[in-house]
């Protein structure tokens, strides 16, 4: 098995980026923002409050990786996740900053709860979540459904498909953009981070071994695969728990335990028309079929050969219940943890194999849609340019 490499270095993720045009302070008076309830700007002062548990753990660790978990309203699932994390060897040395689309108490309860790292929680102040009566949550006068504008007078633009935009729906690709806007641009936190950030969702269980795995692949990435955007704690394949080949895999970038670094973040923020403007409500469907192949070439990641996260799901009657998937019953996971799983498991002198040819969207691919609404579309451009310190309107 060769060692590959890729071509086309001139166009990959190690390109320079001028960090002085980026401004860490919110310059929401320049940009056309909805107008904030209590709620909103409650919850937006309180994303500049400093992380907890800084009296344990004083300091991070020079190389650390920050980890971001984004979270919606499924305590049960929640507490499976952060049970998980808090047995991941080296997570006390890195920061933990939770995500929240909408504000939830027993969401809340439970990340207060945690006491092995330091962790910042942030909440998404135009969360539809928390606007009741006004944009970006459900207004009086809303179209709904499949309703023509011009007979019923009210507002709003349709999908595609012939559909009026559902706040809860839309939620989940405004949550995505604002935290990545906020989490590489707007937090003093991570503002002189320049390593990797691992991102993870409140269904995903992380193994043990995984913190020491993404350290290991972030550091061999430049060597092994210079080429790659990402490195990975799983699969491309969520039912796949990996080939467990003595090899290391690049393949499609996957949406569970995905890290990039700020270079990449960069590629990934000019690219806000396409992010924005493509009418699928889903953010991993909206890179894979419009931001990804706007690069200009394959956009691979890294990973181990074995799994390091699991994307647990519910257990039901369309679900299947073979011997390596993962399900979840009333807050218990189904899941073998064995001892390959507890300590690194990836070896430096390992080659690596290319997956070339997967399924899944690609470019060419026209959207689910749900993402029709102009309003939807300009406030996802406005939060592209909350943090940014010159005139975006004209890049965007």
């Amino acid at each position: 098995m060769l060692q590959f490499q890729f071509g086309g270095c001139n166009r990959g993720p190690s390109d320079e980026i001028d960090e002085d045009s980026y401004s860490y302070s919110h310059s929401r008076g320049k940009i056309d923002l909805p107008k904030q309830n209590k709620l909103s700007i409650q919850l937006e002062k309180r994303n500049q409050l400093p992380p907890r548990n800084v009296d344990l753990y004083p300091s991070l660790a020079k190389d650390h990786i920050t980890i971001v978990l984004y979270v919606h309203n499924r305590p049960q699932y929640l507490r499976v996740a952060v049970e998980s994390l808090s047995q991941v060897v080296g997570i006390s040395e890195t920061l933990l900053i939770v995500s929240h689309d909408g504000n939830f108490e027993e969401m809340n309860k439970i990340v207060e709860k945690i006491k092995f790292c330091q962790v910042k929680q942030i909440f998404a102040p135009y969360s539809p979540h928390i606007f009741h009566k006004s944009f970006p949550g459900v207004s009086t006068n809303d179209c709904k459904d499949k309703d023509d504008a011009a007979k019923k007078h009210c507002k709003g633009s349709p999908d595609q498909y012939g559909n009026h935009r559902s706040p809860k729906i839309v939620s989940l690709k405004h949550h995505w953009w604002w935290m990545m806007n906020t989490v590489w641009d707007g937090l003093k936190e991570t503002q002189g981070h320049s390593g990797h950030v691992l991102f993870i969702e409140e269904d995903h269980f992380i193994f043990p071994n995984a913190y020491r795995n993404l350290q290991i692949l972030t550091e061999l990435k430049p060597h092994k695969c210079p080429d790659c955007y990402a490195a990975n704690l799983a699969p491309l394949d969520v039912n796949s728990r990996g080939e467990g080949w003595d090899i290391l895999v690049a393949e499609k970038m996957g949406n569970v335990g995905y890290s990039f670094n700020r270079t990449v973040w960069r590629k990934i923020h000019k690219k806000a028309r396409e992010f924005c403007f493509f009418d699928d409500y889903n953010w991993d469907i909206t890179m894979w079929a419009t931001v990804y192949p706007s690069f200009g070439g394959s956009v691979y990641t890294l990973r181990g050969p074995r799994t390091s996260a699991v994307h647990f799901g519910k257990c039901g009657l369309h679900q299947g219940q073979g011997e390596n998937n993962a399900c979840i019953d009333n807050g218990v996971v189904k899941l073998d943890v064995q001892e390959i799983d507890k300590v690194a498991n990836i070896k430096s002198e390992w080659e690596v194999h290319v997956h070339k040819l997967q399924s899944g969207y690609k470019a060419g691919f026209k959207g689910w849609g749900g993402w029709g609404d102009e309003r939807d579309r300009q406030l996802c451009l406005n939060f592209a340019r909350m943090y940014h310190a010159i005139d975006t309107a004209s890049t965007f």
